[in-house]
């Protein structure tokens, strides 16, 4: 059935993209209400060294050291859930071990750029490690990714294991294999076959679809958090900002997100080695850099079971997991690694320590 020469699912398409793309406004002006009462983000001093059509290469400088770290931004909502406030900031952590910092910052998507997909994104993190490995000392660099830009980052780690030093994943699924986690299975469920791939795709529509795979996560959790941080005034200030970062919304690659839910959470097409990035195929056969996994055992996006089996198919031994049990404070327990008072003061010095060991 088609509507004036066009098929109807690809007007359906259309109708969704500027529903929600009027929704992301929208939320957008709210976050900036939350900012009016003082809640926007504190960063740290950077500059960009580099650039693509649609990422950028933050430098925040410490000259004298002589180990660089890249960190690879999920490209859902901003980066800087990285540097939040200076009291849980994991930028600032890391830079007072003595570390050259780097963000691969990813920009929102344009009718121009909405095409680019997993092997683009992938080639956009091996220019930045090239850039990185060239200047400087010129050693190759840790890389270190949250959520799916921690996925980013063991995929294109996958394809070029000998550019970097070692792997950091926080919170970051590898394995999508049914019955995995409630929340891939019922995201599984929601999306139809067959997404489309063209132009952006809408920040909220993709956080509609989180919330509906995962209410307890996206909503009860969220709630009972601010309960039981009322007690806490720090709780409640990250608390809040962290509502504040949630509601900046960024669109996506539509090629992007179709490449997600198909061939990553619904064929698991990376844990099982048949994917395709770069005309090679990658999997856990093609990782073999040290690896260190965090993962927090609260967190229903990224649990266990989608971490363990990758790690365990890999051809080397050189692989740590660290259980993490989640705190009150942090909004949404995904990114208690990140923001998470305990985390800062239990995880984090063991992350150090392993990047340490690895120099």
């Amino acid at each position: 059935m088609a509507t004036q020469g066009f098929p109807l699912d690809a007007v359906l398409d259309t109708c969704r993209q500027v529903q929600f793309g009027i929704t992301d406004l929208i939320r957008r002006a709210q976050g900036d209400a939350f900012g009016a009462l003082g809640l926007d983000p504190i960063e740290s001093p950077y500059r960009v060294i580099f650039s693509g059509p649609f990422w950028r290469l933050r430098d925040y400088g410490e000259d004298d050291a002589t180990q660089s770290l890249l960190i690879v931004a999920a490209p859902i909502k901003r980066p800087y859930i990285w540097d939040l406030v200076p009291s849980t900031s994991a930028i600032r952590y890391i830079l007072r071990q003595g570390l050259h910092v780097h963000l691969l910052e990813w920009l929102p998507a344009s009718r121009a750029t909405g095409k680019n997909g997993l092997t683009e994104y992938a080639k956009a993190i091996s220019e930045c490690v090239a850039r990185i490995s060239s200047s400087g000392a010129g050693v190759r660099p840790f890389l270190m990714g949250h959520s799916l830009g921690g996925t980013l980052a063991a995929i294109f780690a996958a394809s070029a294991t000998e550019s970097i030093r070692g792997l950091v994943l926080l919170g970051a699924p590898l394995c999508f294999r049914p019955a995995t986690s409630r929340f891939r299975d019922t995201l599984v469920s929601l999306v139809p076959t067959g997404l489309a791939d063209v132009g952006p795709f809408p920040g909220s529509l993709l956080s509609n679809m989180s919330a509906l795979a995962s209410p307890e996560t996206f909503i009860w959790a969220r709630l009972a958090d601010a309960a039981l941080s009322a007690t806490d005034n720090h709780a409640l200030e990250i608390h809040a900002r962290v509502e504040r970062w949630a509601l900046d919304e960024v669109s996506l690659p539509g090629k992007l997100v179709h490449q997600i839910i198909e061939w990553l959470y619904r064929e698991d097409g990376f844990c099982r080695g048949d994917l395709t990035i770069n005309d090679g195929l990658v999997g856990p056969l093609t990782l073999s850099v040290p690896t260190l996994a965090v993962v927090n055992t609260a967190d229903e996006v990224a649990p266990l079971g989608s971490v363990k089996p990758f790690l365990d198919a890999m051809p080397i031994r050189d692989v740590r997991i660290v259980e993490y049990p989640g705190e009150v404070g942090v909004c949404l327990q995904h990114l208690g690694i990140l923001i998470g008072r305990k985390a800062h003061a239990q995880v984090w010095p063991e992350i150090i320590f392993w990047i340490e060991a690895h120099r």
